[in-house]
Parts: C-alpha cells; sequence; structure tokens
C-alpha cells in the first residue's frame, strides 16, 4: 500500500454562528453575539481546501452534523424562555474544527496494523459533546474498509477527549513507524482543561501502541490560562519537526527530552517569547497552523492571514524562512470567519495517514467535486446569521435544506 497524509477538511456548516458557547476560547468570547457569515465561511474553507488539494495532491473532507439538533432541544427542555446559550448548543456547528473529530493512530504504530480512530467525546462543553455519535458515524462511512481500518467507541464520559488537537505524531516518513504524543492539561485552573491524561491513555491503549514509542505531556498551565484550550493553539508536529511556543508546555525542556528519547531525530523549532509573546500567538494562531511536508520534501507552515498582519509574528516568520531551517515557507490563508469563533487552520482539519484508495472515495477532494461543494454553499447556506435568529423555524428549515442539498449532491444517504 502506497500510505500518505490525508488532510481532512471539516465542511462550515450553514448554521455557523458566533453565540460564544466555547469557555476559555478567547477569540468564541470575544466575538459572541456578532453576526456571523455561513456561506462566507464555507466557501473560505473550500479555498483553502483547493489550495491544499493543489499544493499536495491529496486532499479529503468530512461533512457538517445535522443541525439544529432536536434531541438535544428537547432534552434541553427548549421553549423560547432558555438562556440565549442553551438555545444556542443544539445551533452549533462546531463540527466544522475536524481536528476534534477524533484521534488518529496510522497502521504503521499499531499493534494489529490497521489505522485505529477514536471519535473525542468533548464532554466538557455541552454544545461539542453532542457531536460524537454523528461522527462516529461519518467516520464509519468513510473509513468502512474493516481490513484497513478500526473507529472505536469514545472514551467513557468521565475521562475529557478533544480528539487530535492534543495529539501528535513523529516520524521519519508519514508511512514509516512513529512516536505518538499526547499532551494533557490538568483541571483546576481558570479554564477547564479540556484533554485529561486518562483519556489519553486510554486512547493509546485502545489503538495499540506501544508504550516506549508514546509520550504523555503535560501542557503549561499558563498557556491554558491565556487561551490555548488545546495544545495545537501553541504547538503543531511533523515528521521530526516540532514547531512550538517557548511556553507551550508545563516543563518544557523535560518535554523536549521526553519527546526525543523515544524519537531521536527530533528538530524543535522553538518561538522565544521575547520574538512572539504567548498572547500574540495565541491571538493571532501561529500555531495553530498546518505544517506540511510538500512533494519536493521542503516543508510549509500553512497559517491564517492575521499572522501577516501582526508585525512581530510576521516578523519572526521572515526569519525563519531566511534561516535555512526545516520550514521553508509560509502561506497565508483567509480563514477569518472560523478564526472569530477561535478556529485555525489546524482546527479545520483532521490528519489521516492512510493510503486514499481505502477511503471512500465521497470524501476525497478533486476540483469537480470542490466546484459541485462550492456551488451547493453558494446556493443553499445562509447569508448571514444574527444569534437572535437561531430557534427561528425557517432558519432551521433553510439549514436542514441546505446539508440535505450537499448529502444529496454528494450521493451520501447513508448520513441523511
Amino acid at each position: 500500500m502506497s500510505l500518505t497524509e490525508i488532510n481532512f477538511d471539516g465542511i462550515v456548516g450553514p448554521s455557523h454562528n458566533y453565540a460564544g458557547l466555547s469557555l476559555g476560547n478567547i477569540a468564541s468570547a470575544s466575538h459572541a453575539g456578532d453576526t456571523s457569515y455561513p456561506r462566507a465561511a464555507a466557501l473560505q474553507g473550500v479555498d483553502k481546501m483547493r489550495g491544499n488539494l493543489a499544493r499536495l495532491g491529496v486532499q479529503g473532507f468530512l461533512l457538517p452534523l445535522p443541525r439544529p439538533n432536536r434531541a438535544l432541544g428537547e432534552a434541553l427542555a427548549c421553549d423560547g424562555t432558555e438562556a440565549p446559550a442553551l438555545r444556542a448548543a443544539p445551533w452549533s456547528a462546531s463540527s466544522m474544527w475536524t481536528a476534534n473529530a477524533a484521534t488518529v493512530s496510522p497502521a504503521p504504530d499499531t499493534a494489529d496494523g490497521k489505522c485505529h480512530l477514536t471519535p473525542a467525546n468533548l464532554v466538557t462543553m455541552l454544545h461539542r459533546a453532542q457531536e460524537w455519535p454523528d461522527t462516529k458515524r461519518m467516520l464509519e462511512v468513510a473509513f468502512g474498509d474493516r481490513d484497513q481500518f478500526t473507529v472505536h467507541g469514545i472514551a467513557p464520559m468521565t475521562f475529557g477527549d478533544e480528539g487530535a488537537a492534543n495529539h501528535m505524531r513523529f516520524c521519519e516518513g508519514h508511512g514509516s513507524a512513529g512516536v505518538e504524543v499526547f499532551v494533557y492539561g490538568r483541571p483546576g485552573g481558570r479554564f477547564p482543561a479540556r484533554q485529561h491524561e486518562q483519556a489519553s491513555r486510554l486512547v493509546a491503549r485502545a489503538h495499540g501502541l506501544d508504550p516506549a514509542r508514546t509520550v504523555f505531556i503535560e501542557q503549561n498551565p499558563a498557556a491554558i490560562e491565556a487561551g490555548a484550550f488545546h495544545n495545537d493553539v501553541v504547538s503543531v508536529a511533523n515528521e521530526r519537526v516540532l514547531f512550538t511556543h517557548a511556553e507551550a508546555f508545563a516543563d518544557q525542556q523535560g518535554a523536549y527530552d521526553a519527546i526525543r528519547a523515544a524519537f531521536p531525530a527530533l528538530e524543535v523549532v522553538e518561538v522565544p517569547s521575547d520574538e512572539v509573546s504567548l498572547a500574540e500567538a495565541i491571538k493571532t494562531y501561529l500555531f495553530n497552523a498546518q505544517l506540511v511536508t510538500q512533494p519536493d520534501e521542503s516543508m510549509a507552515l500553512i497559517v491564517p492571514e492575521e499572522c501577516r498582519e501582526s508585525a512581530s509574528v510576521w516578523g519572526y516568520c521572515e526569519r525563519m524562512m531566511a534561516s535555512n531551517g526545516p520550514i521553508r515557507e509560509v502561506i497565508p490563508v483567509d480563514v477569518r470567519q472560523s478564526m472569530a469563533n477561535g478556529g485555525g487552520p489546524a482546527c479545520l482539519r483532521l490528519r489521516v495517514v492512510c493510503d486514499p484508495a481505502t477511503v471512500d472515495p465521497r470524501f476525497l477532494l478533486n476540483e469537480t467535486r470542490a466546484d459541485l461543494i462550492a456551488r451547493v454553499i453558494a446556493t443553499n447556506w445562509p447569508e448571514q446569521i444574527d444569534p437572535a435568529d437561531l430557534g427561528s423555524d425557517s432558519l432551521a428549515e433553510s439549514v436542514i435544506a441546505a446539508r440535505a442539498a450537499l448529502l444529496a449532491a454528494l450521493e451520501l444517504p447513508e448520513l441523511a
């Protein structure tokens, strides 16, 4: 088999809105109550996918989940008198951030030689805890080849699990055996630590990972307090390279030592705090970037456009590109609608190392399919949503019809 890394981006759903539901997510909180633009958001996402398809030669996607979630609305006894946050929860489009969809261990790392996926339970946040049943169902369709993939159930909901946003993999090449790193937070701070250590350890055991090639690292509590609600807000990895802020981990040098003990080829690109402050890194999402290996074996960092608008961040990027280090190119992309809700380029994608031929082809992008998706979005997605609109019957009809049109166009009736 020919193993390669495929980025599966979440298509931004037609109910994309700014209700400010995510405690600890500074961007989400600061834009709470703003008008959102679902059509523009989804088309921005399609443009990002087109760029990566051209750049990398392969690109996947995952679909919006059914919204509004009537079952959750009924469980919350929504009748129009509830608090706005409760009314908004069943409408959340947060499944667009597929970095939280699951944790993925490629076949070269696992005891049985299959690619393992565990959907994240996302139990810490009400609006996200509703996602996993539909996410699991979609993963079972997209990765339905049982000879190649195992899709697990979620970790027990006693333990918070937020998926690949707190997981890194180091390897000499995507198809070779790797070292998997799980980053967890400790509870008790101002904001919730969403990834629990026991959830990470459970996932690693379920995936059949070699303990000698599995590392568990604590996230810096100060980073969580500053708004790095997931590790991928302060660090990102690709093959041999760890691109990280100097304040990402509770014991920064200890983290490097632990990874290097299992993976001696580690190359660390550490961004000093006196060049880019933790606050500026979180504001611009410099690390919530896609670090990718291009066909010529060079590495590129795909960052949000906001990075180019920050003097300190873009100055650092220019010095990094001139330094002859492992990251040779920095590519800004426009995902402003996602950024305003706290998700950059890395949030929007789930990395799966596999043979593309083993994936249901309906989830793989090509130019024809990208054109089709863009047409469906342009025709059916609401142009704008105000938080006060959430709960209205007319908006519900529009959102349900929009998703149905996409499923029909992509010939995915089993997800209806």
